[in-house]
């Protein structure tokens, strides 16, 4: 089967080793053939590809004839790894290596929550590698950059940073999941490395940022420092009143896919 050939049907389930030695996990992934501009989904955190707006995107690049790769970061999903261990350097090493080895040529790159900030660190490192041309551009479901400062640790209590710091973790309730997500030290401070809102952005692509004005993980002034970040770029912004973080429902994931068509 050619790589422009659609096919039927969920891809098959698949795994690729990442990283080396002590520190490899293998990557839980599924690679739907397809013509270019494809589009890869960047899930969110403790989310997997298949979420509700991973599996319509899929399905939408199934009838539009353009490839389509999902995959979970290790420790999410069907990927191996101890999620505690994981940190934003290593799920964007892994997103890096994925769409390198199982994509070809201008990219779509579909960020939810965490998956945004994600994306936005693909593209830097897309243009230190010399390989811009490999983004088509990125749309961004409520994206959570730099969340484990500014929506994570500068909300925190000081009794609980005093936690984090001496314990390690801090398991924080989620109204997602009926067990707490843990919050460590590592993804923490690792993340710290990875900020993008005290500079400008440069994506050199069009950028669609998706934002729920009910979002009460990433509240909409967030994406809006985001948009005053990107000033070099071409951004677009579409607010859903009534909309809530997940944006899953029918009409939020028709604008989803209306962005993505636009880019392609």
């Amino acid at each position: 089967m050619s790589d422009n050939a659609p096919q039927i049907g969920m891809p098959l389930l698949t795994f690729q080793t990442a990283g080396a030695g002590a520190g490899s996990v293998k990557i839980a992934f599924r690679r739907r053939a397809g013509a270019s501009p494809g589009v890869i989904w960047l899930g969110g955190f403790k989310s997997d590809m298949l979420s509700t707006k991973a599996s319509r995107l899929d399905a939408w690049a199934a009838q539009a004839g353009r490839a389509c790769l999902r995959f979970d970061y290790s420790g999410h999903g069907e990927c191996g790894g101890d999620f505690e261990a994981g940190t934003i350097g290593q799920w964007l090493a892994e997103s890096l290596e994925m769409l390198r080895s199982q994509s070809a040529g201008p990219q779509i790159l579909v960020g939810s929550s965490m998956g945004g900030w994600i994306a936005l660190l693909l593209a830097r490192e897309l243009q230190r590698l010399g390989e811009a041309e490999r983004l088509a551009g990125l749309v961004l479901i409520a994206p959570a950059v730099d969340f484990t400062e500014k929506l994570i640790w500068e909300r925190m209590s000081p009794d609980i940073q005093r936690e984090v710091m001496e314990q390690g973790r801090w398991l924080r309730q989620s109204e997602y999941a009926p067990e707490p997500y843990p919050i460590t030290r590592a993804l923490i401070e690792e993340g710290r490395n990875h900020l993008l809102l005290d500079g400008l952005i440069r994506t050199s692509a069009p950028v669609h940022i998706l934002q729920g004005l009910e979002d009460p993980d990433v509240p909409w002034r967030h994406a809006m420092e985001l948009v005053h970040r990107l000033a070099w770029d071409p951004v677009s912004v579409t607010t859903i009143r009534d909309g809530d973080h997940r944006l899953s429902r029918e009409e939020d994931i028709e604008r989803l896919l209306r962005a993505v068509e636009r880019i392609a």
